[in-house]
């Protein structure tokens, strides 16, 4: 059965054949770690988990080396130290603040029913690696030195000739509109708008490092080239798959291909280009300036008054399509936990004999990790009433079939009763004082909200005569 997976750089669904079947490769961006991952972290590293295990039923679980990197020198990790430990050197304050978010993720993801991939490097562990990249850059003319700092030219890198691609191509632009449409560094070192950093000097008390290309100051790292030596340093100088979020394809992934492949004298860095869309939530895109920033943690702790099972969190991210744009809402998790909770409790009564995955299960996974489509094929297994195929499934897919994964329901335990009853008073107080300044599309828009938490509400009058709203649970 042959996987097809749509590259981002040729824009097509391809066959994807590795470059050795014995030794899958795949790497993957993996967090910065200085804060609680949001929802929208929890995307790719579900979406990269699904064709890891794809990958890994397709080639042999010892025939796939999956590499997801650990950022760990950034300036929001310095800003995070010298806020939460200020009366700690720096230096050991961000190794606190690393220590303590890498457990947090690691918590978080794992809950998710992710795997933890074969290899999680930490940039840091890097430096050397890194440093060799960028020595080969600037003798190969790619790259320059400049007030203590290193900066790639993509100009020198398209002037060159022979086999290096064309930086831009991997997102589909020109120089000129990279300058006009990126918020581009402005130095007086830089020799072109669009160079970038590969190597930068330390500030007094930050994180520093012997420095390359002959500058005689310590310094650190770009964000760009950590990738570039990680990858190298796990996959080899080229490999068969690079994923991450849409966000990263420009300038991070751009400026990944070009420091591969100028270093390595290669045309691709990564056989096929992955990216999952962007996700909204209830509509709008996810800011703590609107306040509707969420991170998986408050998800499973406390949303919208709501402990959501992981499980919940992973099967309602997966009934998109990766590459289609998801809106997070309440009326999508509780839809997903139900689903969900038909399907455990017809698994729960027994244990199904052990049976084969459904060739229409795995086709629609091979057709670029079709998820939608396979969640469709489940519903027709259940009604079918083949559960041990639905067993055998949703194993691949990650999820544990077990009805007491699912035991945080809406309503369903007095521990967290008082925090929706707080949240659906709070709406209904909401939709009040909406209904009273003649807002009607917020009063229905509220409604409709309360609705998919499963609330009926009723409109009155008290014993004066004034409005009143009643609610209780549907039944």
């Amino acid at each position: 059965m042959a996987l097809r997976l749509y590259d981002t750089l040729t824009k097509e669904k391809r066959d994807f054949a590795p470059l050795d079947p014995s030794n899958v490769r795949m790497y993957v961006c993996g967090p910065t770690v200085y804060d609680f991952a949001h929802i929208g972290n929890a995307r790719p590293v579900i979406v990269f988990d699904v064709l890891f295990r794809l990958l890994r039923h397709l080639y042999g679980e010892n025939h796939v080396k999956y590499v997801r990197n650990i950022t760990d020198v950034d300036d929001k990790i310095n800003d995070r130290a010298a806020r939460d430990y200020p009366g700690l050197p720096l230096n050991e304050a961000i190794r606190k603040v690393t220590e303590q978010t890498e457990r947090q993720f690691h918590d978080d993801v794992d809950a998710l029913g992710c795997l933890r991939p074969t290899v999680e490097p930490r940039a840091t562990e890097h430096i050397a690696e890194m440093r060799t990249i960028i020595d080969r850059l600037v003798e190969g003319g790619f790259a320059y030195v400049a007030a203590d700092h290193v900066l790639f030219s993509p100009a020198a890198m398209n002037a060159a000739n022979g086999v290096l691609p064309r930086y831009g191509a991997l997102a589909n632009r020109s120089l000129d509109e990279m300058i006009a449409g990126a918020r581009v560094d402005v130095a007086p070192y830089k020799r072109d708008a669009t160079d970038f950093v590969l190597w930068k000097p330390s500030k007094p008390g930050e994180p520093s490092w012997p420095s390359p290309a002959g500058i005689t100051t310590e310094g650190r790292p770009g964000w760009h080239i950590e990738c570039s030596a990680m990858s190298w340093k796990h996959l080899g100088e080229t490999f068969d798959i690079h994923g991450g979020g849409i966000d990263l394809v420009f300038p991070h992934h751009e400026n990944e291909v070009a420091q591969s492949c100028c270093a390595f004298h290669t045309d691709r860095m990564a056989q096929t280009w992955m990216h999952n869309g962007f996700l909204q939530v209830e509509g709008e895109k996810m800011s703590k300036s609107l306040g509707n920033f969420v991170t998986i943690r408050e998800l499973r702790e406390n949303w919208n008054g709501y402990s959501w099972p992981a499980e919940t969190l992973r099967f309602n991210m997966l009934r998109t399509h990766y590459r289609q744009p998801i809106d997070w809402t309440l009326n999508s998790l509780s839809e997903s936990h139900n689903i969900l909770c038909d399907w455990y409790d017809d698994l729960k009564d027994g244990s199904p004999a052990v049976a084969p995955i459904p060739n229409e299960v795995l086709e629609a996974l091979c057709d670029d990790l079709n998820t939608s489509k396979v969640i469709a094929e489940l519903h027709t297994l259940r009604k079918r009433k083949q559960f041990g195929e639905l067993r055998a499934s949703l194993t691949l897919l990650g999820f544990s079939g077990e009805r007491a994964a699912l035991h945080r329901t809406a309503f369903g335990q007095s521990n967290f009763r008082v925090q929706a009853d707080l949240n659906v008073e709070s709406l209904i107080e909401a939709r009040t004082a909406a209904r009273a300044r003649k807002d009607f599309k917020e009063s229905d828009r509220i409604r409709d909200e309360l609705a998919a938490m499963g609330i009926t509400i009723k409109d009155g009058k008290d014993a004066d005569g004034k409005p009143v709203t009643t609610w209780e649970i549907a039944r």
